[in-house]
């Protein structure tokens, strides 16, 4: 551990949250590149190491404590996030990430996904999304796209798949974002955000398994195709895509619906884009925005909603101060003797 500073916070680097123990996943496996951008934002969130923890479920993803020199803890499938939520609220002060998959987090962990959003308490969930159930070795998972076909669909899948960011904003939630694998800077810029917001975040990191699901998302990462299939999104700017950003996206006003243009065509001019707006409690746009999809549409990458409300810590930390304050009992003592009490000679 590094030098400590005039305020008594040590100061970290990345090297401090490396162990020394074998990572063990996939060569080529996305999940490398998250790894080693938590690395580099940890000593940047202003948290001891011993202020940090990292829980996780079962799958490919869920080894990821194994991998942080910080406290973590190894849960069972799907449970990742009840056991953040009391590790959360029983120390406020902790930074608190839940790692989880598609597998884990929307399908056995699913109904524990929507309660911890809807309860909008501050913990920063990171779901690695490869569309596929890995560690068990290809099964569809409630990702994989429609007509796929893998271990359990050889025929192709039948069910439509969940969108992560429609289930988080139809959940209550107030921060979502999309991130690829193949762009560790915007990872790296979102988590901090994600550690710095109050409440629920959570953070969709689009990751390819090169063994079961290679090349998931090469509609959006392929080097021919990216520009015109990628809308990085930043708060306050124009939704801007394509060679030189000489795309842009547009509020159809007969329709309603958002559209893509190039700009320079039929009049269009940088005043006609759509300005993103992630602190818009309004969620209208930005449920657009999270269905947007190639080939026809390009996909929304970035934070797509970013809204500060009070959180379950505030709200269950408020209600035990003022049972403190209007109870008739403030010890022990007070509680035993009272009422009817009598004594034995």
């Amino acid at each position: 551990m590094g030098e400590i500073n005039n305020n008594d916070m040590p100061v970290l680097t990345k090297k401090d949250f490396v162990p020394g123990n074998e990572v063990k996943w996939c060569p080529g496996c996305g999940d490398y590149t998250v790894l080693n951008s938590v690395h580099q934002i940890l000593p940047e969130i202003g948290k001891r190491k011993e202020d940090i923890a990292f829980v996780s479920g079962i799958g490919c993803s869920s080894r990821f404590p194994y991998y942080v020199d910080t406290y973590g803890f190894h849960g069972i499938h799907g449970r990742a996030a009840a056991i953040a939520s009391g590790v959360k609220l029983a120390n406020p002060n902790l930074s608190v990430w839940q790692i989880t998959g598609d597998g884990d987090c929307m399908a056995i962990g699913g109904n524990h996904f929507i309660h911890l959003i809807r309860r909008n308490i501050d913990i920063n969930v990171v779901l690695l999304n490869n569309k596929i159930y890995g560690l068990t070795k290809g099964q569809a998972s409630p990702t994989t796209p429609i007509g796929s076909k893998t271990k359990t669909s050889p025929d192709g899948t039948i069910e439509p798949p969940f969108r992560p960011g429609l289930l988080t904003v139809g959940a209550q939630g107030n921060f979502f974002a999309r991130l690829i694998d193949t762009n560790p800077k915007l990872i790296r810029e979102t988590l901090i955000a994600a550690a710095n917001h109050k409440g629920t975040s959570v953070v969709e990191i689009l990751q390819n398994c090169v063994i079961f699901n290679n090349h998931v998302h090469e509609i959006v990462t392929a080097k021919e195709t990216r520009n015109d299939h990628q809308l990085v999104l930043q708060h306050g700017e124009p939704m801007l895509f394509g060679e030189n950003n000489s795309k842009g996206i547009i509020l159809n006003r007969d329709t309603l619906q958002l559209e893509q243009v190039v700009i320079g065509e039929n009049g269009i001019t940088m005043d006609d884009i759509l300005v993103h707006n992630a602190h818009d409690p309004n969620y209208s746009i930005q449920l657009m925005l999270i269905q947007l999809h190639p080939p026809e549409m390009p996909l929304a990458l970035g934070i797509i909603r970013e809204v500060e409300q009070v959180t379950y810590n505030e709200l269950l930390d408020g209600q035990i101060e003022n049972a403190r304050k209007n109870s008739k009992y403030k010890n022990m003592n007070d509680l035993l003797f009272s009422g009817d009490i009598f004594e034995l000679e």
